[in-house]
């Protein structure tokens, strides 16, 4: 689904193509947006950087999970050299992909957390 005017911003600044791309960057212009207007009374803006917070909170939790498999024995060698180093890929490639989405100017939801950040953007 894609936003027929998503680069409207009422004052100079990022359009909102940027500012979502931008969100991804890390979660701190993430959070920024949400705080500073005019980027943060913008449905798409809000949207990718609620969608941005969600994928680092899910990253985090992943990456500490498969910190405490990687410590028993044997199973510590396969998530290590073979668990981990996929799904540090999987991850890069879904936040490229979102970057790309964003910065297009369209909506790109990921199964649960872009349903969770839909969620956010909308209250």
């Amino acid at each position: 689904m894609t936003d027929p005017n998503p680069s409207a911003v009422s004052t100079p600044g990022l359009s909102d193509n940027a500012a979502g791309g931008l969100a991804y960057i890390t979660i701190i212009p993430a959070i920024v947006f949400l705080a500073l207007a005019p980027y943060n009374r913008s449905r798409f803006v809000r949207f990718h950087a609620w969608q941005s917070i969600f994928l680092t909170i899910a990253y985090v939790a992943v990456d500490i999970v498969l910190a405490v498999l990687g410590h028993i024995p044997f199973l510590g060698f396969v998530v290590y050299f073979f668990v981990w180093p996929l799904v540090g890929l999987g991850f890069l490639a879904i936040w490229i992909i979102l970057l790309i989405k964003a910065f297009g100017g369209s909506y790109f939801k990921l199964p649960v957390l872009g349903d969770m950040a839909e969620k956010q953007a909308n209250s």
